[in-house]
């Protein structure tokens, strides 16, 4: 947001400078607003309302282009939106600049204030074009007759973060329908469509018709295809005949036409474009292969396998069809379909042990996953709690890594949402090299969210910062030596060498090789920290000196839930960070030293 501030009078000097310097705003004068009004997003007034409302009120034009408008007053307690509270995100900025200042915000809106949703912001803010032919004043009847809680449908035949919150935050008055042919005037005053396809409200029902942006465009293009600005155009018109509205986030062909003029027109439409090799679309199969496309590029598809590959090997919704001098397919993402989604697998960090320290990302997959399949011995059980009703939760402790794929393969193939969850950070001696060839090998989708790993879980629980300037500025993760040999070059006493601060992991079990091993190079009296079950209600924690880390471990009867930690970064106080050097004026008020 290109944000300008106008300060009234001295006394709000504060509260502007405050302002300024969050949003990075510039400060304008009170009688520069006409002349700027169409050159910034937001104006932000630093005074009395009236002196607001009397200084816009020439400019005033529609909801739909004039700027945000937000009053604060001198003291910085009162923030009030004034207006284009939802289409430009006033009401958004209004909350934004009240945690700035600890101040009060102010919003009249009715669909705020009764907790409703905002259905005039969703184009901005899910990417959802409106297909509904709306006149005049016909979104401000639709916005009534919703915010006024009359019976409303919902039809959703996607699903990406839009439709996932809509079907989170339901109101009480709106009722998902399963087919248009359940939407009638004596049921539903309005129906509300989230939808690629061309759909139609019966008479007398208002509505509001979303397009997501979820299909992906593969095209084949003639040698300097022309005109190009009209292919654009044309392959639009060619999905629409089949039923199709405007849906793509991307486009896709073959690498070698990324010198042609219509890639020029797509970029210039700030279209995403992506481009494939032919060894690559030779390797998807097509419902229309050619041998002279085959014999010319080296694939027997451009279009219907771009579009394939594009959409992560989604479903085929219109296959190839031939313009002028151009092919077009349509593909979509099985993620973004409702009734024929495949499965996915997403291996989820679970943090370093405490429920509250999972992402908020991976609680919210806990929350949507059919199987949930934990590392039982490692993370504590009350992490599943979460999990919907008739979601199956394993521990995968007892159960070998043949069974595990098992399981998780059966639930894929029925198109389930798994997630797999692994202690602390999965890339960490996580264990999930051997899961993830298994899914590459049967074809399955899957991604990784990360968690917290335990070793800064440790650096929080000790008070310390790992890294001391001048010091040591380098942490190392490793394990000591056990059942699993360490390669040569990464044996622990050659690592010791930097002296730097170092997290041992799955060690306490060989801590007199360990011990021994570290004091081939680090001083006998070097900081060292046992640190048992890290953040989960039995943690315990032993500090001491190297030289007495076997002796810690083993009196304190620690097992292999246990975080070593070397180094002289344990609670040293000394060294100041260059964020605070006074030669880095980022951190001081303008015009301090």
């Amino acid at each position: 947001m290109k944000t300008a501030v106008i300060q009234i009078s001295e006394a709000g000097s504060d509260t502007a400078f405050a302002i300024e310097r969050e949003l990075n705003a510039k400060p304008i004068k009170r009688t520069a607003v006409g002349k700027e009004w169409d050159n910034y997003d937001a104006f932000i007034f630093i005074g009395a309302l009236g002196i607001c409302v009397r200084t816009i009120a020439d400019y005033v034009n529609d909801k739909h282009t004039d700027p945000a408008v937000v009053c604060v007053d001198t003291f910085g307690k009162e923030v009030i939106s004034v207006l284009s509270g939802h289409v430009g995100g006033a009401n958004e900025l209004t909350q934004r600049i009240a945690r700035i200042l600890g101040g009060r915000a102010v919003i009249t809106t009715q669909s705020d204030n009764s907790g409703l949703w905002a259905l005039d912001t969703f184009e901005q803010r899910f990417s959802w074009p409106i297909a509904s032919d709306l006149w005049g004043d016909d979104m401000n009847r639709i916005i009534s007759t919703f915010v006024n809680k009359q019976p409303t449908a919902l039809f959703l035949e996607a699903r990406d973060e839009g439709t996932d919150y809509l079907e989170s935050t339901l109101p009480e008055h709106v009722t998902i329908v399963n087919d248009m042919s359940e939407v009638s005037a004596a049921k539903f005053k309005l129906v509300i469509i989230v939808s690629p396809y061309q759909r139609f409200a019966p008479k007398g029902v208002l509505e509001l018709h979303f397009v997501p942006m979820v299909a992906t465009i593969g095209f084949g293009l003639a040698h300097h295809a022309e005109p190009a600005e009209e292919i654009y155009d044309e392959i639009d018109e060619a999905f629409a005949d089949c039923g199709i509205l405007p849906c793509a986030k991307q486009y896709c062909t073959i690498d070698v036409k990324a010198d042609e003029p219509f890639i020029e027109v797509l970029r210039d439409y700030d279209e995403q474009v992506r481009f494939f090799t032919a060894e690559e679309l030779a390797k998807v199969e097509v419902p229309n292969p050619s041998s002279t496309v085959s014999k010319h590029v080296g694939t027997p598809s451009v279009c219907e396998a771009a579009a394939i590959l594009g959409s992560n090997h989604g479903k085929l919704l219109i296959e190839k069809v031939k313009g002028r001098n151009w092919t077009a397919a349509l593909a979509i993402d099985y993620a973004h379909l409702r009734e024929q989604r495949k499965g996915h697998v997403e291996i989820v960090g679970a943090g370093p042990g405490d429920p509250e320290l999972i992402s908020v990302r991976g609680r919210k997959l806990l929350e949507q996953a059919d199987l949930i399949l934990y590392a039982g011995s490692l993370v504590p059980e009350e992490l599943t709690h979460c999990a919907k009703s008739g979601a199956l939760v394993r521990s995968s402790a007892s159960m070998a890594l043949e069974e595990q794929c098992a399981l998780m393969k059966e639930f894929y193939n029925q198109g389930k949402y798994i997630v797999r969850l692994h202690t602390g950070d999965p890339c960490i001696f996580g264990a999930i090299q051997e899961q993830m060839a298994f899914f590459d090998k049967e074809g399955m989708d899957y991604h990784i969210t990360p968690g917290i790993s335990s070793f800064l879980a440790a650096a929080a629980e000790l008070r310390s910062q790992f890294t001391i300037p001048e010091k040591v500025q380098t942490i190392i993760l490793t394990r000591g030596e056990g059942r699993t040999p360490m390669p040569d070059k990464e044996k622990l006493h050659l690592l010791a060498r930097s002296q730097s601060t170092m997290c041992i992991f799955l060690s306490a079990s060989i801590v007199e090789d360990v011990q021994h091993e570290l004091l081939m190079e680090y001083p006998p009296e070097t900081p060292v920290a046992a640190c048992y079950h890290l953040t989960w209600k039995d943690q315990r924690i032993y500090r001491g000196a190297l030289k007495d880390l076997a002796k810690i471990v083993r009196e304190n009867n620690l097992t292999l839930t246990t975080m070593l930690v070397v180094g002289e970064a344990i609670d040293n106080r000394h060294g100041l960070s260059e964020l605070y050097n006074k030669h880095f004026t980022h951190l001081f008020r303008k015009g301090e030293k």
